[in-house]
């Protein structure tokens, strides 16, 4: 059986195929590369895919600014009946600080942490700061497993959402500074539409 083809979500050039939820932090297009950045006063963005993904494996870039806090949503969601539209659903965390849990699986607005790194210490020191970091992510039925610049790091088995979609996130922030962080290369080999249509079909299912 052939392998599935990987997928460039972000044709690095425009947003097509992405729409912002909740907050209004600015999200660009610039060299290659979406750029999101903080606004004071406002609560978390996403940059989410208009199609909805189970299982896959993601694989993308990201810098960030040394004092901010984001993050990828996978499996994601925003329901009108659940807090109002409010995104919930896994994060793979992305933490420059001391702490350095990037590349955790944390339950946005609903549970908190799945799945630091605090006993990872060789994921932990893969950061790599003020610098491009890789992230590959594989997530195939209630197995969700992280690697940060090759390092493995999470490995986390939860049955509690089996599809959402992918969202870029830009933490509120207190900070009156703009701080940026970027993201390239986003690929993904969609595990369950092996070999898609030029135009996959847009869905809209409940957790």
């Amino acid at each position: 059986m052939a392998e599935p083809i990987w997928q460039n979500i972000f044709d690095g050039k425009t947003l097509k195929g992405w729409t912002q939820k909740n907050g209004k932090a600015p999200y660009r297009v610039e060299d290659g590369q979406v750029v999101g950045t903080t606004k004071v006063g406002e609560p978390n963005s996403f940059l989410c895919t208009d199609v909805i993904y189970g299982d896959f494996i993601l694989e993308y870039d990201f810098k960030v600014h040394p004092k901010m806090n984001s993050g990828v949503q996978i499996r994601s969601n925003s329901f009108s009946e659940y807090k109002n539209g409010r995104v919930h659903g896994y994060q793979v965390e992305i933490d420059p600080s001391d702490r350095a849990w990037t590349a955790g699986i944390y339950d946005e607005a609903r549970r908190g942490w799945l799945n630091n790194l605090e006993k990872n210490p060789k994921a932990q020191k893969a950061f790599k700061q003020n610098e491009w970091n890789h992230i590959r992510i594989e997530a195939r039925g209630d197995s969700i497993k992280t690697w940060l610049n090759g390092a493995p790091a999470a490995d986390l088995k939860d049955g509690m959402t089996a599809r959402g979609f992918i969202g870029l996130q830009v933490h509120s922030t207190k900070e009156k500074e703009s701080m940026q962080i970027r993201w390239k290369n986003i690929r993904l080999q969609d595990l369950d539409r092996p070999f898609p249509t030029a135009k996959p079909e847009k869905e809209q299912r409940k957790e």
